[in-house]
């Protein structure tokens, strides 16, 4: 980023550890959303998304280790690029995983920044083994074939307005010259559990190493309750590690072959629309907070085992001001493709200027600094 130019301003806020799928943590105020100051801007980068989405910057940035760019991205109607694993540098905390799901990125107001940041880091750092993505300034320049998926692999249906919201994006690119063919979700059964548990080892890592990933001072017993809960649910079945492992680094394989035939698939990036604060508070108790996360963040962490590229963008608007947003998740490299077909939904879909007049704008300016 800085090679890019850009000047750091300070450091946003996210919920602890970046666990959680709102930015409520436990030791200071809620990040509020933009478009409505009584909702969640998501998360883990919920402080990036209200300061872009608030206009208070023009571009921030984000990382994602199941969602934590696009779910902030579509609560707050932004951009939001989770790279293909190794796109851009890996940050200390990727390479010290059992399996790599974080990639780093930015949260943006239009797709030409974006796109211009990936451009701008590929010639930072070109990873040979991947396709170049190259310099993207329009929409593709052939048909492609577009997977669609609307329901998700743990059985939990997804909400009426992000049904209508896919499927309207569905047609649209269809109009554009698309091909949209429903698939069945390209996944093991198994996934949904397997990442919980994941998750869990990931939590019960920080309590058992907090001292020195964080600070001296780190105290194990003052973690918040989903950090708590997630540990105690990985200790619960810790013996079924290493073939929760086998499944995980197989599913990527499992992708690439679902994908054949395929350009991209259209997808939610959540469950259902953006949650009131407290929805998701830490403080909820465990079991309550763990079913509602599985039901509202259940699309997006698909591609960070896997390690493929996925964009959220904003498509519709709810009754509530809300930003209702989908997600096209690409091949392996795939970067490219996505990108173009985030410019032709954004030059065709007029209806996104809505960004540009939210009523919201001068409250949120007032409430910029929470995000900080």
């Amino acid at each position: 980023m800085l090679a890019q130019g850009f000047l750091c301003l300070g450091k946003s806020t996210l919920p602890e550890f970046g666990f959680n799928a709102t930015t409520e943590p436990l030791h200071d105020a809620p990040s509020r959303n933009p478009w409505n100051l009584a909702y969640s801007t998501g998360a883990s980068s919920g402080g990036s998304a209200a300061l872009v989405a608030s206009g208070a910057v023009p571009i921030a940035h984000a990382n994602d280790g199941g969602g934590s760019i696009r779910i902030p991205a579509a609560c707050c109607g932004l951009v939001g690029l989770k790279p293909t694993r190794g796109r851009v540098i890996d940050n200390d905390a990727a390479k010290s995983l059992p399996i790599n799901i974080v990639s780093d990125g930015v949260v943006t107001r239009s797709v030409r920044d974006t796109a211009n940041f990936i451009h701008q880091a590929e010639q930072y750092f070109r990873n040979p083994k991947l396709a170049a993505v190259g310099k993207v300034e329009g929409p593709p320049d052939r048909p492609l074939k577009i997977g669609m998926v609307i329901d998700s692999i743990n059985g939990h249906a997804t909400d009426d307005i992000t049904c209508e919201t896919v499927e309207a994006t569905a047609r649209l690119l269809e109009a554009q010259g698309h091909r949209i063919e429903p698939v069945p979700i390209p996944v093991n059964s198994t996934f949904p559990d397997d990442f919980a548990m994941y998750w869990g080892l990931l939590a019960l890592g920080m309590k058992l190493n907090g001292r020195k990933i964080t600070h001296p001072d780190f105290d194990k017993r003052r973690v918040d309750g989903l950090t708590e809960g997630m540990s105690r649910m990985f200790l619960s079945g810790a013996w079924r590690l290493p073939a929760i492992l086998w499944r995980l680094r197989r599913a990527r394989f499992d992708y690439a072959k679902a994908m054949e035939g395929f350009d991209a698939v259209l997808t939610p990036v959540l469950g259902h629309t953006t949650p009131k604060l407290g929805h998701l508070s830490p403080e909820v108790p465990f079991d309550t907070l763990f079913d509602r996360l599985t039901r509202y963040a259940n699309f997006t962490p698909l591609a960070n085992v896997t390690g493929a590229p996925a964009i959220s963008l904003p498509m519709a608007q709810t009754a509530d001001n809300l930003p209702v947003s989908i997600q096209l998740m690409g091949k392996y490299g795939g970067e490219r493709t996505l990108l173009q077909l985030a410019f032709a939904l954004e030059s065709d879909y007029s209806p996104w200027a809505f960004r540009e007049n939210a009523k919201s704008y001068s409250q949120a300016g007032a409430m910029a600094g929470a995000a900080l």
